[in-house]
Protein backbone atom coordinates (compact mmCIF):
# COMPACT_ATOMS: atom_id res chain seq x y z
CA UNK A 1 0.00 0.00 0.00
CA UNK A 2 1.14 3.22 -1.03
CA UNK A 3 1.71 5.87 2.06
CA UNK A 4 3.42 9.23 2.41
CA UNK A 5 5.27 9.70 5.29
CA UNK A 6 6.51 13.39 6.76
CA UNK A 7 8.15 13.82 10.11
CA UNK A 8 6.61 17.01 11.47
CA UNK A 9 8.67 19.16 14.29
CA UNK A 10 6.70 21.39 16.36
CA UNK A 11 9.01 23.60 18.62
CA UNK A 12 7.35 25.71 22.09
CA UNK A 13 9.14 28.33 24.28
CA UNK A 14 7.82 28.69 28.10
CA UNK A 15 8.92 31.27 29.22
CA UNK A 16 8.16 31.37 33.50
CA UNK A 17 8.69 35.11 35.07
CA UNK A 18 9.73 35.99 38.54
CA UNK A 19 8.57 39.12 39.83
CA UNK A 20 6.06 41.07 42.62
CA UNK A 21 3.22 43.21 42.76
CA UNK A 22 2.82 42.21 39.20
CA UNK A 23 -0.38 44.10 38.96
CA UNK A 24 1.16 47.42 39.94
CA UNK A 25 0.81 50.06 36.85
CA UNK A 26 4.45 50.89 36.92
CA UNK A 27 5.24 46.94 36.69
CA UNK A 28 5.96 46.23 32.86
CA UNK A 29 6.87 42.22 33.28
CA UNK A 30 3.06 41.49 32.58
CA UNK A 31 2.82 44.19 29.57
CA UNK A 32 6.24 43.59 28.28
CA UNK A 33 5.57 39.59 28.19
CA UNK A 34 2.26 40.45 26.09
CA UNK A 35 3.39 42.91 23.83
CA UNK A 36 2.54 42.30 20.12
CA UNK A 37 1.35 43.62 17.02
CA UNK A 38 -1.08 46.04 18.28
CA UNK A 39 -3.60 46.08 21.17
CA UNK A 40 -5.12 42.84 21.71
CA UNK A 41 -7.91 41.46 23.62
CA UNK A 42 -7.57 39.59 27.55
CA UNK A 43 -10.33 37.86 29.56
CA UNK A 44 -8.99 37.70 33.03
CA UNK A 45 -10.46 35.18 35.60
CA UNK A 46 -9.93 35.37 39.10
CA UNK A 47 -9.84 33.01 41.97
CA UNK A 48 -13.03 33.80 43.85
CA UNK A 49 -11.18 33.18 47.31
CA UNK A 50 -7.93 35.03 46.45
CA UNK A 51 -10.43 38.30 45.44
CA UNK A 52 -12.22 37.94 48.91
CA UNK A 53 -9.11 37.64 50.39
CA UNK A 54 -7.13 40.40 48.38
CA UNK A 55 -10.26 42.87 48.29
CA UNK A 56 -8.24 45.52 46.36
CA UNK A 57 -7.03 42.91 43.46
CA UNK A 58 -10.13 43.28 41.07
CA UNK A 59 -9.54 46.91 41.20
CA UNK A 60 -5.80 46.51 40.95
CA UNK A 61 -6.07 44.57 37.17
CA UNK A 62 -8.82 46.53 36.30
CA UNK A 63 -5.97 49.58 36.51
CA UNK A 64 -3.41 47.65 35.67
CA UNK A 65 -4.98 47.17 31.67
CA UNK A 66 -6.63 49.95 31.59
CA UNK A 67 -2.75 51.72 32.45
CA UNK A 68 -1.10 49.41 29.40
CA UNK A 69 -4.62 49.47 27.07
CA UNK A 70 -2.30 50.11 23.67
CA UNK A 71 -0.91 47.21 24.19
CA UNK A 72 -3.57 44.79 25.83
CA UNK A 73 -7.48 45.72 26.21
CA UNK A 74 -9.23 44.05 28.89
CA UNK A 75 -13.00 42.68 27.49
CA UNK A 76 -14.93 43.03 31.07
CA UNK A 77 -13.95 43.54 34.61
CA UNK A 78 -12.33 40.04 35.71
CA UNK A 79 -14.47 36.86 35.81
CA UNK A 80 -14.71 35.00 39.36
CA UNK A 81 -14.36 31.46 39.28
CA UNK A 82 -14.20 29.11 42.35
CA UNK A 83 -10.95 27.41 42.54
CA UNK A 84 -9.65 23.67 44.24
CA UNK A 85 -10.76 20.41 43.17
CA UNK A 86 -14.85 21.61 42.29
CA UNK A 87 -13.58 23.65 39.79
CA UNK A 88 -12.48 20.49 38.25
CA UNK A 89 -15.29 18.18 38.72
CA UNK A 90 -17.84 19.73 36.81
CA UNK A 91 -18.05 21.26 32.90
CA UNK A 92 -19.91 24.36 34.12
CA UNK A 93 -17.02 26.01 35.00
CA UNK A 94 -15.16 25.48 31.39
CA UNK A 95 -18.58 26.54 29.54
CA UNK A 96 -18.87 29.85 31.60
CA UNK A 97 -15.28 30.63 30.28
CA UNK A 98 -16.74 29.38 27.00
CA UNK A 99 -19.47 31.97 27.02
CA UNK A 100 -17.31 34.94 27.71
CA UNK A 101 -15.20 34.46 25.10
CA UNK A 102 -17.69 33.54 22.32
CA UNK A 103 -19.48 36.76 23.65
CA UNK A 104 -16.58 38.94 23.78
CA UNK A 105 -14.80 37.81 20.71
CA UNK A 106 -11.98 36.47 22.27
CA UNK A 107 -9.59 35.10 19.24
CA UNK A 108 -6.71 32.99 18.87
CA UNK A 109 -4.20 36.21 19.23
CA UNK A 110 -5.54 36.95 22.33
CA UNK A 111 -5.45 36.08 26.10
CA UNK A 112 -7.39 34.00 28.36
CA UNK A 113 -5.25 35.18 31.66
CA UNK A 114 -6.01 32.77 34.45
CA UNK A 115 -4.99 33.78 38.01
CA UNK A 116 -5.80 30.81 41.03
CA UNK A 117 -4.20 27.90 42.02
CA UNK A 118 -3.54 24.77 40.00
CA UNK A 119 -7.15 23.77 39.84
CA UNK A 120 -8.57 27.02 38.33
CA UNK A 121 -5.21 27.35 36.18
CA UNK A 122 -6.24 23.46 35.24
CA UNK A 123 -9.81 24.30 33.93
CA UNK A 124 -8.78 28.23 32.07
CA UNK A 125 -6.10 25.86 30.63
CA UNK A 126 -8.52 23.46 29.00
CA UNK A 127 -10.77 26.30 28.07
CA UNK A 128 -7.68 28.34 26.51
CA UNK A 129 -6.77 24.84 24.40
CA UNK A 130 -10.19 23.78 23.44
CA UNK A 131 -11.91 27.36 22.57
CA UNK A 132 -10.79 28.23 18.70
CA UNK A 133 -8.61 25.66 18.81
CA UNK A 134 -6.13 27.05 21.43
CA UNK A 135 -6.05 30.62 22.70
CA UNK A 136 -2.89 32.35 24.21
CA UNK A 137 -2.93 31.22 27.65
CA UNK A 138 -1.44 33.06 30.70
CA UNK A 139 -1.07 31.24 34.24
CA UNK A 140 -0.50 33.79 37.03
CA UNK A 141 -0.07 30.74 39.84
CA UNK A 142 -1.39 32.01 43.18
CA UNK A 143 -0.31 29.06 45.37
CA UNK A 144 3.08 27.42 46.19
CA UNK A 145 1.92 24.43 44.67
CA UNK A 146 1.06 26.02 41.36
CA UNK A 147 4.05 28.63 41.20
CA UNK A 148 6.42 25.70 41.39
CA UNK A 149 4.61 22.61 40.27
CA UNK A 150 1.65 22.61 38.00
CA UNK A 151 1.84 26.56 36.57
CA UNK A 152 4.65 25.66 35.13
CA UNK A 153 4.41 22.58 33.31
CA UNK A 154 2.08 21.58 29.79
CA UNK A 155 -0.82 20.07 31.26
CA UNK A 156 -4.68 20.98 31.77
CA UNK A 157 -7.30 18.37 33.25
CA UNK A 158 -10.54 18.28 34.58
CA UNK A 159 -11.68 15.43 36.98
CA UNK A 160 -14.62 12.64 35.20
CA UNK A 161 -15.84 9.12 35.99
CA UNK A 162 -14.32 9.46 39.89
CA UNK A 163 -11.05 9.49 37.77
CA UNK A 164 -8.45 12.50 38.12
CA UNK A 165 -7.64 14.33 35.22
CA UNK A 166 -9.58 11.76 32.81
CA UNK A 167 -10.13 14.96 30.40
CA UNK A 168 -7.56 17.52 29.51
CA UNK A 169 -5.15 18.50 27.14
CA UNK A 170 -1.22 18.97 26.66
CA UNK A 171 -0.79 23.08 26.07
CA UNK A 172 2.18 24.91 26.87
CA UNK A 173 0.69 28.44 28.76
CA UNK A 174 2.00 31.58 26.33
CA UNK A 175 3.48 33.36 29.53
CA UNK A 176 4.02 32.42 33.22
CA UNK A 177 4.33 35.18 35.87
CA UNK A 178 5.37 33.95 39.48
CA UNK A 179 4.17 36.87 41.68
CA UNK A 180 5.54 35.93 45.47
CA UNK A 181 3.54 38.63 46.80
CA UNK A 182 0.22 36.66 45.61
CA UNK A 183 1.33 33.66 48.46
CA UNK A 184 0.52 36.40 50.82
CA UNK A 185 -2.85 35.11 52.27
CA UNK A 186 -2.74 31.52 52.04
CA UNK A 187 -2.79 29.41 54.65
CA UNK A 188 -0.26 27.23 56.60
CA UNK A 189 -1.78 24.11 55.04
CA UNK A 190 -1.36 25.59 51.68
CA UNK A 191 1.63 27.40 51.71
CA UNK A 192 3.38 24.43 52.60
CA UNK A 193 1.54 22.16 49.93
CA UNK A 194 4.01 22.84 47.48
CA UNK A 195 7.03 21.98 49.41
CA UNK A 196 6.41 18.69 48.32
CA UNK A 197 6.78 19.21 44.81
CA UNK A 198 9.65 20.48 45.38
CA UNK A 199 10.83 17.13 47.80
CA UNK A 200 9.85 14.70 44.92
CA UNK A 201 11.53 16.55 42.11
CA UNK A 202 14.71 16.69 44.17
CA UNK A 203 14.22 13.02 44.77
CA UNK A 204 14.26 11.94 40.97
CA UNK A 205 16.47 14.59 39.79
CA UNK A 206 18.59 16.72 42.18
CA UNK A 207 20.15 15.45 44.94
CA UNK A 208 22.05 18.44 45.22
CA UNK A 209 18.34 20.58 45.94
CA UNK A 210 17.32 17.81 48.26
CA UNK A 211 20.08 18.62 50.41
CA UNK A 212 19.77 22.25 50.60
CA UNK A 213 16.09 21.46 51.17
CA UNK A 214 17.11 19.75 54.36
CA UNK A 215 19.60 22.30 54.88
CA UNK A 216 16.47 24.86 55.19
CA UNK A 217 14.03 22.51 56.01
CA UNK A 218 13.43 24.71 59.34
CA UNK A 219 13.07 28.21 57.41
CA UNK A 220 11.07 26.55 55.49
CA UNK A 221 8.57 25.02 58.02
CA UNK A 222 8.42 28.48 59.65
CA UNK A 223 7.23 29.85 55.44
CA UNK A 224 10.52 32.32 55.80
CA UNK A 225 9.60 34.39 52.87
CA UNK A 226 13.48 33.61 50.84
CA UNK A 227 13.46 30.22 51.71
CA UNK A 228 10.19 29.86 50.24
CA UNK A 229 11.29 32.30 47.24
CA UNK A 230 14.77 30.06 47.20
CA UNK A 231 12.58 26.70 46.67
CA UNK A 232 10.10 27.76 44.43
CA UNK A 233 12.46 28.92 41.64
CA UNK A 234 14.60 25.87 41.73
CA UNK A 235 11.37 23.75 41.67
CA UNK A 236 9.98 25.44 38.63
CA UNK A 237 13.31 25.51 37.08
CA UNK A 238 13.71 21.85 37.88
CA UNK A 239 10.07 21.10 36.04
CA UNK A 240 11.41 23.41 33.04
CA UNK A 241 14.32 21.40 32.39
CA UNK A 242 13.11 18.15 32.68
CA UNK A 243 10.02 19.08 30.10
CA UNK A 244 12.83 20.60 27.76
CA UNK A 245 15.49 17.97 28.08
CA UNK A 246 13.39 14.71 28.92
CA UNK A 247 12.50 14.55 25.61
CA UNK A 248 8.56 13.68 26.29
CA UNK A 249 7.13 16.49 27.56
CA UNK A 250 3.87 15.29 26.14
CA UNK A 251 3.85 12.10 27.59
CA UNK A 252 3.67 9.90 24.78
CA UNK A 253 6.00 7.24 26.50
CA UNK A 254 5.03 5.16 29.70
CA UNK A 255 7.66 6.73 31.83
CA UNK A 256 6.67 9.61 34.25
CA UNK A 257 9.56 10.75 36.46
CA UNK A 258 7.86 13.74 37.81
CA UNK A 259 4.75 11.37 38.70
CA UNK A 260 6.36 10.42 41.41
CA UNK A 261 4.10 9.28 44.00
CA UNK A 262 1.35 9.66 41.91
CA UNK A 263 -0.39 7.11 41.85
CA UNK A 264 -1.04 6.48 45.53
CA UNK A 265 -1.93 10.66 45.69
CA UNK A 266 -4.17 10.51 43.12
CA UNK A 267 -6.21 7.73 44.58
CA UNK A 268 -6.14 8.91 48.13
CA UNK A 269 -7.33 11.92 46.57
CA UNK A 270 -10.25 10.01 45.15
CA UNK A 271 -10.78 8.35 48.44
CA UNK A 272 -11.21 11.28 50.50
CA UNK A 273 -13.56 12.96 47.86
CA UNK A 274 -10.84 15.47 47.68
CA UNK A 275 -10.78 16.62 51.46
CA UNK A 276 -7.27 15.90 51.19
CA UNK A 277 -5.38 17.99 49.23
CA UNK A 278 -3.16 17.23 46.17
CA UNK A 279 0.39 18.09 48.32
CA UNK A 280 -0.99 16.24 50.93
CA UNK A 281 -1.91 13.14 48.93
CA UNK A 282 1.56 13.39 46.90
CA UNK A 283 3.49 13.46 50.41
CA UNK A 284 1.82 10.18 51.36
CA UNK A 285 2.43 8.94 48.38
CA UNK A 286 5.67 9.67 47.93
CA UNK A 287 6.64 8.01 51.25
CA UNK A 288 5.06 5.18 50.17
CA UNK A 289 6.88 4.67 46.91
CA UNK A 290 10.20 5.65 48.73
CA UNK A 291 9.42 2.79 51.62
CA UNK A 292 8.50 0.10 48.52
CA UNK A 293 12.27 1.51 46.73
CA UNK A 294 13.89 0.48 50.26
CA UNK A 295 11.86 -2.60 50.46
CA UNK A 296 12.56 -3.85 47.17
CA UNK A 297 16.35 -3.42 47.62
CA UNK A 298 16.44 -0.42 45.41
CA UNK A 299 17.24 2.48 47.92
CA UNK A 300 19.46 2.66 50.69
CA UNK A 301 17.64 2.80 54.02
CA UNK A 302 19.71 5.93 55.25
CA UNK A 303 18.21 7.69 52.22
CA UNK A 304 14.53 6.35 52.69
CA UNK A 305 14.76 8.04 56.15
CA UNK A 306 16.40 11.14 55.05
CA UNK A 307 13.37 11.30 52.84
CA UNK A 308 10.81 10.48 55.07
CA UNK A 309 12.21 12.73 57.80
CA UNK A 310 12.28 16.07 55.29
CA UNK A 311 8.62 15.14 54.37
CA UNK A 312 7.63 15.45 58.67
CA UNK A 313 10.21 18.38 58.88
CA UNK A 314 8.01 19.96 56.35
CA UNK A 315 4.84 19.36 58.74
CA UNK A 316 3.34 17.11 56.26
CA UNK A 317 1.65 13.72 57.75
CA UNK A 318 2.54 10.35 56.51
CA UNK A 319 -0.42 8.33 57.17
CA UNK A 320 -4.30 8.65 56.31
CA UNK A 321 -6.96 6.51 57.58
CA UNK A 322 -7.93 6.03 53.58
CA UNK A 323 -4.85 3.69 53.14
CA UNK A 324 -6.90 1.16 54.97
CA UNK A 325 -10.04 1.76 52.94
CA UNK A 326 -11.40 -2.08 51.17
CA UNK A 327 -13.53 -2.27 48.09
CA UNK A 328 -16.27 -4.61 47.78
CA UNK A 329 -13.86 -7.78 46.94
CA UNK A 330 -12.57 -6.82 50.69
CA UNK A 331 -9.20 -6.07 49.05
CA UNK A 332 -7.13 -2.82 49.80
CA UNK A 333 -9.22 0.34 47.49
CA UNK A 334 -5.33 1.67 47.29
CA UNK A 335 -4.60 -1.26 45.00
CA UNK A 336 -7.22 -0.37 41.75
CA UNK A 337 -4.88 2.90 41.90
CA UNK A 338 -2.00 0.82 39.79
CA UNK A 339 -4.41 0.24 37.34
CA UNK A 340 -6.10 3.71 36.83
CA UNK A 341 -2.79 4.99 37.02
CA UNK A 342 -1.48 2.55 34.03
CA UNK A 343 -4.94 3.39 31.75
CA UNK A 344 -4.12 7.12 32.21
CA UNK A 345 -1.02 7.12 31.69
CA UNK A 346 -1.28 4.18 28.55
CA UNK A 347 0.84 1.74 27.63
CA UNK A 348 2.33 -0.96 30.42
CA UNK A 349 2.38 0.40 33.54
CA UNK A 350 5.55 2.30 34.88
CA UNK A 351 5.59 3.62 38.31
CA UNK A 352 8.42 5.58 39.10
CA UNK A 353 11.04 4.68 41.79
CA UNK A 354 14.06 5.62 43.62
CA UNK A 355 17.24 4.01 43.20
CA UNK A 356 19.15 6.91 45.15
CA UNK A 357 18.44 10.57 45.96
CA UNK A 358 18.59 12.41 42.96
CA UNK A 359 18.41 9.25 40.51
CA UNK A 360 14.74 7.22 39.48
CA UNK A 361 14.21 4.07 37.81
CA UNK A 362 10.91 2.37 36.59
CA UNK A 363 9.27 -0.66 37.39
CA UNK A 364 6.30 -2.24 35.77
CA UNK A 365 4.70 -4.06 38.70
CA UNK A 366 4.19 -3.82 42.24
CA UNK A 367 3.99 -6.38 44.82
CA UNK A 368 0.68 -5.89 47.01
CA UNK A 369 2.16 -7.46 50.23
CA UNK A 370 5.13 -4.99 49.35
CA UNK A 371 2.67 -2.02 49.21
CA UNK A 372 0.51 -3.33 52.03
CA UNK A 373 3.87 -3.18 54.66
CA UNK A 374 4.59 0.02 53.49
CA UNK A 375 1.01 1.16 54.54
CA UNK A 376 1.18 -0.90 57.89
CA UNK A 377 5.12 0.17 58.85
CA UNK A 378 3.50 4.28 58.05
CA UNK A 379 0.19 3.61 60.30
CA UNK A 380 2.82 2.42 62.68
CA UNK A 381 5.06 5.85 62.04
Amino acid sequence: MAAIQRFIQVGWQLRVFFSENVFAPDNPVLRDALADAGPRKALVVLDDALAQAKPDLQAQIETYFTAHAATVRLVRPPMFACGGERAKNSHSLVNEIYSQLQRHHVDRHSYLVAVGGGALLDVAGFAAATAHRGIRLVRIPTTTLSQADSGVGVKNGLNAFGQKNFIGTFSPPFVVINDFQLLSTLSPRDKRAGYVEAVKVACVRDAAFFAELERDAERLAGFEPAAMRQLIRRCAELHLDHLATAGDPFEKDSARPLDFGYWVAHKLEQLSHFAMSHGEAVAIGVAVDVIYSRNTGLLEPAAAARILDLLEKLGFKLFASELLNANNADLPALLSGIEEFREHLGGELSVTLLAAIGRSTEAHSLDPAVIAAAVVELRAR
